[in-house]
């Protein structure tokens, strides 16, 4: 039996509904959604990163030295806002490959250890997807301007998994002071290692309220219309030996 017409202009309209309501969806998740940027993480141990001396082809298999940070390092942010442009909320992040500094290594037939470390971001440095948000964290949130800089500092050794070691991503908790906005704060920063294409590497995030380091969400008129008082620092580090 042959549908009639009512039907068959119902079924239509459906369908166009249905391709309407996909379009828009895949047209914000694509394009007005914001920044998707992936959270960081290792660098792959097949390849490793971009680092300036092909550090596999050198490295001696003696771990316990000073390392220093190398090429393919970044840190950065990651917090919640929406932009007066979009109709939802969105992550914003911000990254640098502005990341310096140097950790000690031990071992011994029992352990591998890492005994001191610090590590230096410059904030003045990081960009995000939106210019105008990276000026307005010149005089506010960051306030770059006034602190440049962001550092991590080891205050216990962390003991290195073996099988980190031996080259298998593992866990490990970095604890340290943690200094952001001139502001200083014990943290515990979970984490992953490994020693990979001849460098440790070492990715990992850790999350706070933006008012314990004493920073204000940098909303204005017709540009940022709402920031979650809470965000995220992320980093993934490679080590070059000294």
């Amino acid at each position: 039996m042959t549908p009639s017409r009512p039907i068959v202009v119902v079924v239509g309209l459906v369908a166009i509904v249905m391709a309407i309501a996909v379009g828009g969806f895949v047209a914000y998740n694509q394009v007005l959604r914001g920044d998707a940027a992936p959270a960081l993480t290792l660098p792959s141990a097949a390849t490793g990163t971009a680092a300036s001396s092909s550090p596999a082809a050198s490295f001696d298999g003696v771990v316990a030295l000073t390392w220093t940070v190398a090429s393919g390092s970044q840190a950065g942010y990651r917090v919640r806002d929406q932009l007066a442009s979009l109709p939802a909320a969105s992550d914003a992040v911000g990254r640098t490959d502005k990341v310096t500094g140097s950790i000690t290594v031990t071992s011994d037939a029992t352990a591998t250890t890492v005994t001191a470390g610090e590590l230096t971001v410059d904030t003045t440095s990081i960009t995000s997807d939106e210019s105008r948000r990276d000026n307005r964290m010149r005089t506010d949130g960051l306030q770059t301007d006034s602190f440049p800089t962001a550092t991590f500092k080891l205050t216990q050794p962390m003991t290195v998994p073996a099988a980190a070691v031996a080259g298998t991503a593992s866990d490990i908790t970095l604890v340290g002071d943690l200094t952001i906005h001139g502001v200083t704060k014990s943290v515990q920063i979970p984490a992953k290692a490994q020693l990979a294409n001849g460098q440790i590497q070492v990715a990992g995030s850790i999350s706070f309220p933006l008012s314990d380091y004493g920073m204000t969400a940098p909303v204005f008129a017709g540009f940022i219309i709402s920031v979650e008082d809470h965000g995220a620092l992320e980093f993934s580090v490679v080590f070059d030996k000294s």
